[in-house]
Order: structure tokens, then C-alpha cells, then sequence
């Protein structure tokens, strides 16, 4: 039992010094001595009260008396071995920003169907969207069915009568229609990257794949190109990170257009008066005046220039893969074929996300089938 200046006791493991600081210190599990010192008293006996209390309920293999966040932090752990980067970087992003708040300093088994609930009306009240609020929960029930799965838990409480589909809706990412699309080439038309928006909009590719296309991707011959991996720019690290495509189905051979030949003719003649491309670069095919690759936000920030300048709605990269799909649905492509070309995994995601039907293609539809409606 530490004492202060006086020598009134003060606690275990805490002691006043002779300059008038208070020292908090213990022995954590690992068998390190844990060491702080405080102006104040009151933040000093806080301090080793939190410390041990996440120090006797981080042990993994006492699991049954685990914190929540000592749980994520081995469950996340498993994942990074397991599921692709970007998958554990949403997963991790939804539990520090909303459930950790929440039920990160609880005994994994005393979260209730109630802690759950209050994440997803926490999120409602703070205005999320619904699809963010949907992959919230995703992250929530992977991690809690995992300890119920390993019997750390007897139930997974994010249950189903927790609800999530709550606050603000999603907006939807609808294709720009043949005149806005046309407006906003006329507008691209000279622009740094007018090149790679036409190009998405000859093969729908996502924007990490296009940023990490390579010449060796390209058969020009055959007038393809090889889908073979993923790129983007990490700001958290300031680095680039190539990864491979979002899934199997990622992994694909597209068909050229002679557009997209063109396109890629002319961007290789743009490459050649860049005046400095490191070794590093040099097999990119989509690079900056720079001799760089651009980091995908670059690509959103000036797409929003030339709509405010063509004054139409503001769109993402994502619509003109969403603008892609459409036109080849409206030019009678089979959806089957589309969704190889997408690098769908299931032909449910290519018809209800990237599939947008126009009044004007709703027309021409009943047309085609008025004949058999009439009956007489």
C-alpha cells in the first residue's frame, strides 16, 4: 500500500514522489513493469484502475473473461491472415469508429442484443447511412459469431431482432444517361485524365484495377487485356499497395474495343513525352505528367470539376463502370457475358448494382413485346 508526502495510503501500486507527483505502477501479464506518473491523484488512481482491468481481461487463453476489445484484436488478427486487405481495413474502420465506443471495454460475454441495438441508433442519430450501417453490423456478427463458434460465447447477440436498417438511405449510384454522358465527354474532352474516364467507359473496369494496369496486360493483337491485379494509394501509410483483384472472378481477360485500342495508342504516345519515369513506373500505363500513377481520389476530385463546369450532377469513378454495364445491356449484351466481363461473382450483384434501366429503354421494351400482350 503506497503512501503520499504525508503518509496517508493511497492505494496499491501507487506512491507520491518527492517532487509532489503521484506513480502509478504495476506488473502487467506479460511480466513488464508498468510504469506512469500524474499531477493529480484522482487521474493517477483512474489510470491503474483501467490499466489492470484491461491487463486481467485481455488473455486470450482465459477467453471466457475477455474484453471485447482484446476479442477484435485477435479476431482481426486471424482475419489479416485470411480475408483481403481491404476487407480488414473495413472491418477495422466500423469497429473503431462505432462499436468500440460502445461495448469495446465489456466482458465479451455480457454484450447484450441492447449493446447492439444502441451501435446501430447511435449510428442512426449521428446521420450514417444505411450501407454503412449494414456494414457495421457485418463486422459486429463475424466477430461475435467467431466467439460463438470457438465457445467463448452460448449465443451471438446481434440477432435478428436487432435491427440496422435505419438512418440516412443510400444514394443510388445510377448510370449517366446517353445525353449526360455525352455533355460530360464533350467537357473531358483535352482534361488530364480524359483518357482513362473513356476507357472505363469501353471496358467498366474498377478504378484500382485500371490504376494498376501494366503494358504486359495488353494484347494488342488479339485486342484483350488481362485483369491481374489491384492498386490504390494508402494514406495512412503513404505508400502504394498492389493486391490482387477483389476476388476470383476479379481475374479476367476483357475484350477490346477499337476505341479502347485507340485510347491506349494514344496514352502510350502521352507517356512518351513524360520526361522522367522511375524504373519503378515504367510498365504502368496510365501515369501522371509526373511519371506517377494518380491516387484514385485525384480521379473523384477532377471528375467533380468538369460536371461543375458542364453543370451536370456530380459523379463518382464508380458511375462510369455503372454507365459501362448499362450501355452494354441497352446494346443487347447477355447479362451472363456482362458479368464476366465485370468480374462478378454471381450474376444477382451485376443486375441489381450496375444495371440501371432508362424510361426510354422501359419503352422500348413493352414495345418489343406488345404483340403478345394484346390478346384478343
Amino acid at each position: 500500500m503506497g503512501k503520499d508526502l504525508k503518509g496517508k495510503e493511497l492505494g496499491v501500486g501507487i506512491t507520491q514522489q518527492k517532487n509532489g507527483l503521484y506513480s502509478a505502477r504495476f506488473v502487467d501479464k506479460f511480466g513488464k513493469r508498468r510504469q506512469k506518473r500524474f499531477k493529480k491523484l484522482q487521474e493517477c488512481r483512474q489510470w491503474i484502475a483501467d490499466a489492470t482491468y484491461v491487463d486481467e481481461h485481455s488473455n486470450i487463453l482465459q477467453a471466457t473473461d475477455i474484453m471485447v476489445d482484446a476479442w477484435f484484436d485477435y479476431w482481426i488478427d486471424i482475419k489479416k491472415k485470411t480475408v483481403r486487405p481491404n476487407t480488414v481495413r473495413n472491418y477495422t474502420e466500423r469497429y473503431n469508429r462505432n462499436i468500440k465506443k460502445i461495448i469495446g471495454k465489456m466482458l465479451l460475454s455480457e454484450v447484450k442484443p441492447l449493446h447492439c441495438q444502441k451501435i446501430f441508433s447511435d449510428m442512426a442519430d449521428e446521420d450514417y447511412r444505411t450501407s454503412t450501417t449494414y456494414q457495421t453490423r457485418i463486422a459486429l456478427f463475424n466477430m461475435l459469431e467467431f466467439a460463438k463458434e470457438n465457445d467463448v460465447i452460448r449465443y451471438n447477440p446481434c440477432k435478428k431482432s436487432v435491427k440496422s436498417d435505419m438512418g440516412k438511405p443510400s444514394q443510388k449510384k445510377e448510370a449517366l444517361t446517353v445525353d449526360i454522358q455525352k455533355v460530360f465527354l464533350e467537357y473531358a474532352s483535352g482534361q488530364s485524365y480524359e483518357y482513362q474516364y473513356r476507357f472505363i467507359l469501353q471496358t467498366g473496369l474498377r478504378t484500382g484495377e485500371l490504376v494498376a494496369l501494366k503494358w504486359e496486360d495488353i494484347d494488342f493483337q488479339n485486342k484483350t487485356l488481362k485483369i491481374q491485379r489491384s492498386m490504390e494509394y494508402r494514406y495512412s501509410v503513404g505508400e502504394w499497395r498492389i493486391g490482387e483483384p477483389k476476388s476470383k472472378s476479379g481475374y479476367r481477360t476483357i475484350p477490346l474495343t477499337d476505341e479502347a485500342i485507340d485510347i491506349l495508342k494514344r496514352q502510350k504516345e502521352k507517356n512518351k513525352k513524360i520526361k522522367i519515369i522511375s524504373m519503378e513506373w515504367s510498365e504502368f500505363v496510365f501515369l501522371c505528367r509526373k511519371g506517377t500513377p494518380i491516387k484514385n481520389s485525384t480521379y473523384d476530385t477532377a471528375l467533380f470539376k468538369i460536371c461543375d463546369k458542364a453543370q451536370i450532377p456530380r459523379f463518382s469513378m464508380h458511375v462510369l463502370r455503372h454507365t459501362f454495364a448499362t450501355r452494354c445491356i441497352e446494346g443487347g449484351m447477355k447479362p451472363k457475358t456482362l458479368q464476366i466481363i465485370l468480374g462478378h461473382s454471381n450474376i444477382g450483384i451485376t443486375m441489381n448494382l450496375y444495371v440501371h434501366t432508362t424510361e426510354e429503354e422501359k419503352l422500348k421494351e413493352i414495345e418489343l413485346v406488345a404483340d403478345a400482350l394484346n390478346v384478343v
